[in-house]
Parts: structure tokens; sequence; C-alpha cells
């Protein structure tokens, strides 16, 4: 059996008529750049996300960018983030001129330690990016804590959170401000390059705005200097039609993660993934630990079960980021648990079959890959049910 990592055309196809029908809309109304139908989906996804405030914009990393900017953030500034996480995150942080300072992950939700925090706060620090890895949240009771004693901005990347939930709150409604990716593997994904941003502050949301369309406040009235960030019209109707089935979709996942937990959590050599019992996950990505990591990726493919990597160099140890002058053994949990994870497939629209030719196809692999003697796995195993399933895949 062949199970894809990712199939992005089975979404598609069980909902075509609706796709075409919105696609065809927008050129009817030749509403291509901004306009009523990213208006529509804004309004849509800030109901969607408890917050008064959604802008679309081009892209995950330009939401990102373009609330650092919104903020004040720029040369000379730091911001604390985890080196766990994709590029876009740091990125962000380069190009409005500050600086990424790097804290440790938490081994068990992968995402930053609020206990790490402080340690790394000086006087430069205006603002900290947690990040909801996976499709988890951070845990953010302590970490606002923390930005409200030091006077610090906080922006949750949640561009692999979408629908998530932290005791009972949405991801992007806790902090400043929320970031989301719509890059389209993603759980709410457009048909090419989108992102959002969410805000409670009305005065912040304006700014964002203009940033995103050349620091106009109207047209040819140009407040402030902004740039072309702005979201098309065709990824407006897409993500508008999608927007309806996220939390169905979400919950799939939810439910083949389940599937995953109960076939993989004895195997002695695979660590599952853990849920906190603050939130509620939406799992982008289900990653398991193993040992001999790309040994066992190459395997599983020729056992037809495509997996993939996220991420194999964190990135203090990436060559972009050089300059800060970090080295191996820094940040020991980020360093350890990128040479482990493996990334197994996970889409709505898996079957049972599927994800037991995966769960499977794993057993059989790393009976020839064994974990260190002396090491720990499946730790995780024993938390990680402890989510509502409100049905299970037949």
């Amino acid at each position: 059996m062949e199970v894809p990592y990712l199939d992005l055309k089975a979404q598609y196809l069980a909902h075509r008529e609706e796709f075409d029908t919105a696609i065809q809309k927008v050129i009817d109304k030749t509403a291509f750049a901004g306009g009523p139908f990213v208006q529509k989906f804004e309004e849509d996804f800030a109901e969607y996300c408890q917050t008064k405030h959604a802008i679309g914009v081009s892209s995950g990393t330009s939401a990102l960018w373009i609330a650092l900017l919104a903020l004040g953030v720029g040369p000379g500034d730091e911001v604390i983030t985890t080196p766990n996480t994709f590029i876009a995150t740091a990125e962000a942080i380069s190009f409005a001129g500050a600086t990424p300072v790097f804290v440790d992950i938490d081994e068990q939700t992968y995402n930053i330690d609020p206990a790490a925090i402080e340690a790394a706060i000086t006087p430069k620090t205006k603002a900290l990016i947690p990040v909801h890895l996976f499709g988890q949240m951070a845990d953010m009771a302590p970490i606002m804590a923390i930005a409200k004693r030091h006077k610090l901005f906080v922006i949750e990347d949640a561009s692999q959170a979408h629908g998530a939930y932290y005791n009972g709150r949405r991801a992007g409604s806790i902090a400043d401000v929320g970031c989301f990716s719509f890059y389209p593997g993603k759980n709410l994904g457009a048909f090419g390059e989108a992102g959002g941003i969410v805000t409670n502050n009305s005065e912040l949301a304006a700014k964002m705005r203009m940033i995103r369309d050349h620091g106009q406040s109207k047209k040819y009235h140009h407040r402030i200097v902004g740039w072309n960030g702005r979201m098309d019209g065709i990824q407006g109707a897409v993500l508008s039609v999608k927007l309806k089935y996220i939390d169905q979709w979400n919950e799939l996942r939810r439910q083949h993660a389940h599937q995953y937990d109960n076939l993989l959590m004895t195997l002695p050599d695979v660590i599952t993934p853990f849920v906190a019992s603050y939130g509620t996950p939406v799992y982008h990505i289900y990653p398991v630990r193993v040992a001999h990591r790309d040994e066992v990726l190459s395997a599983m493919g020729k056992l037809g079960a495509r997996c993939g990597i996220h991420y194999p160099v964190p990135l203090h140890l990436q060559e972009a980021y050089a300059d800060l002058g970090h080295k191996e053994g820094d940040f020991p949990i980020s360093e350890r648990c990128s040479s482990e994870y493996l990334s197994l497939p996970m889409f709505p629209e898996l079957t049972p079959s599927q994800i037991l030719h995966v769960a499977t196809s794993l057993k059989e692999v790393t009976k020839e890959f064994p974990r260190p003697e002396g090491s720990s796995a499946n730790a995780n195993g024993e938390q990680a049910n402890n989510y509502k399933i409100t049905s299970i895949v037949s």
C-alpha cells in the first residue's frame, strides 16, 4: 500500500464544485487584489478566532513581519522565540531589524519552555514569539504573565494551529497579536500563498492594514511607509469555503492521532506526541521521535509509508544565523528532538487502513533501528489521549 504524506487533491475533489464556484465569482467580479472576498474571509476568520479583527495578508511570514513592525519592533531590539520552528519565525524578526534570541523547548510539548524565558530577557528585549508547533499551543498563561511583568509584547505564531484551544481560548486570541499561515498544506490552506493576522486591538489592526497596503489610510494617501502584503481575492474566496469545514477536518485529525496513539504507544522505540492538559491540539503534524531517524525515513518510504521531517536543523545551527555565535549544545533539547522527529502522514482524508499500514510499517522498521539502551521511549504515551474524542472513524 502507498500512503502519501499529504494529499491536497483529495480535499479539493471532495469540495470541487464549491471551490470552482467561489473562484469563478472572483473572476466574474475581477476582484483580484484585496476586495470583498478577502473582507468576507477576514470577518469570518475574526469571529472564528474569537477576536475583533482579522487582516488578510500575503503569507504567514508577512503576517509575523507586519505584526512586529506595527508593534514598533526594530533595530536594536531583541525578540525571544524558539530555535525549534520553521525559519520564517526568525526571518520576520531579522527583517524587522531586530535580533532573534532563542530559548530551548519543553521536551514534552516541543514548544518554548516558559521557565527558560526570563533568563533570556535583557534591557533590549521588546517582544516574545511563542510558536504553537505541530498544532499544539504553547503554555500561554505563564508566557503572558512574564510579558506583563517585563512590559513585553507577545505575538502568537499560530501558523500550525488553526482552531487549536488553550483553556477554551482559540489560538491567536490570547496575545497582542496572532499570526497564521495559509500555505496550502496547512490545516486551513489556500490555493497558493496567503496569511492572516488577528488581534483585539483596534488601533493596532488599523496600523497593520496600512502596512500591508503601502501605508495607505485611503487610496494614494500614505500615512506611513508600508509594503505590498495584501491577500489576493481568489485566496480569500477559497479560504472562506474551507473555513466552513476546518473544525470537522481538525476533528478528523484528532481521530487519526488517536488511532496512531493506540497503535504506537506500546512500541519501545517510538515516542508519540504528548498532549498538554491545558489544550486541544489540531495535529497539523503528527511527529514521533525515533532513533536513526534518517534510516527509518528511508525504510518507511520503501514500504510505501511516506513520511516527512520537521525540522532537521534547529535555527541556532543554521548557516543563516551563524552570526549569532551559537554552537552545538547551546539548546540541547531542541537539538535532540530535531535529530529524532519523524512526521507521519496526517491529513483529514486519511483512512484507518492507511494509518494501520503506516503504524505497522513503523513497528517493523524500528525493530531494525532500536533506541539506544537507557534512553526513554514513549514517556509521553500515557498522556497522549487526554483530549475529548467526539467520534471515531470507522
